[in-house]
């Protein structure tokens, strides 16, 4: 999937949303600005979420009532999994809803073999606000 704004990625989110199950988990791999918040926001609001989403750098983990409850996680400034011992990643993966995680490279280990992976790479095309390529899979295929 590409896409070449802002408005695409958000629309290209919502198109996901679409498809969205209780229990879903979604990681997203990306460089810094490459759209992984972007994207996660066109799917909350393909939820019906109405709350206004951030990504949740310093409280880990927000959460979001839409069709479905949605917990966002942003593993970003975590360096061990010692620092998430407290949180109980693994059970919002158990609760119903839709765990939406960017920066799941810490707690890769830690996921249920059924994630979907979205790795997210921006790259300058001239005529394009933001040029992305979305790819996404199963590893568990």
């Amino acid at each position: 999937m590409e896409t070449h704004n802002h408005a695409e990625t958000i629309l290209a989110g919502q198109t996901i949303a679409l498809k969205i199950e209780s229990g879903a988990i979604f990681c997203f791999f990306g460089d810094l600005g490459s759209g992984k918040t972007t994207l996660i926001k066109g799917i909350c609001r393909g939820l019906h979420v109405t709350d206004w989403v951030t990504s949740p750098t310093f409280t880990l983990i927000n959460e979001y009532q839409g069709r479905l409850p949605v917990f966002h996680f942003d593993f970003c400034r975590m360096n061990s999994l010692m620092d998430l011992a407290d949180l109980g990643v693994e059970e919002y993966f158990e609760r119903d809803g839709v765990c939406l995680i960017e920066w799941p490279e810490i707690i890769e280990n830690l996921l249920p073999k059924n994630f979907i992976r979205f790795s997210l790479n921006m790259t300058f095309q001239s005529g394009y606000d933001n040029f992305r390529t979305i790819t996404i899979k199963r590893p568990d295929f």
